[in-house]
């Protein structure tokens, strides 16, 4: 598969964008373990395979373990998996889908049970932070290297 462009060398300016909001969202309290199950949440929903790679590595970096990556997509059903992580996983589900049904008032009220309004709001920025890259990357045709 052949990258179409590559908006990063073509429009910097909108990459130095995208790098301050990766640099707010690690200054948030969101820990660097859940904010990568988001980004790989997310990038299995829109079958964003660069975006898969990339995250799945960085989790492992982390410290986050290949079995609980591996089950990720199967969060529903493993059991581990946190109440709290699960909320946020149900909130990733419905943001990255929202044309199907939108958020459900008692998704969000779950999240709202184990985050402060504040939390809520960073995981909200990051989810959508991830959707927008998994966008560029799959309509350019981002590709990982094989190894």
């Amino acid at each position: 598969m052949k990258q179409r462009i590559s908006i990063k060398q073509v429009e910097p300016k909108a990459y130095e964008v995208l790098y301050v909001m990766e640099e707010y969202l690690s200054t948030t309290d969101l820990s660097v373990k859940l904010r990568e199950l988001i980004k790989i949440q997310v990038s299995q929903i829109n079958k964003c395979a660069y975006c898969l790679d990339k995250h799945t590595k960085d989790a492992r970096k982390a410290g986050e373990t290949e079995q609980r990556i591996y089950a990720l997509s199967a969060w529903e059903e493993s059991p581990l998996f946190t109440d709290e992580e699960r909320a946020v996983f149900a909130l990733t589900d419905e943001v990255t889908k929202i044309s199907e049904h939108g958020v459900k008032d008692t998704t969000f009220q779950n999240v709202q049970t184990y985050f402060t309004d504040n939390q809520v709001a960073q995981i909200i920025m990051a989810i959508n932070h991830m959707n927008f890259l998994n966008r560029i990357a799959i309509s350019t045709k981002m590709s990982h290297p094989v190894t």
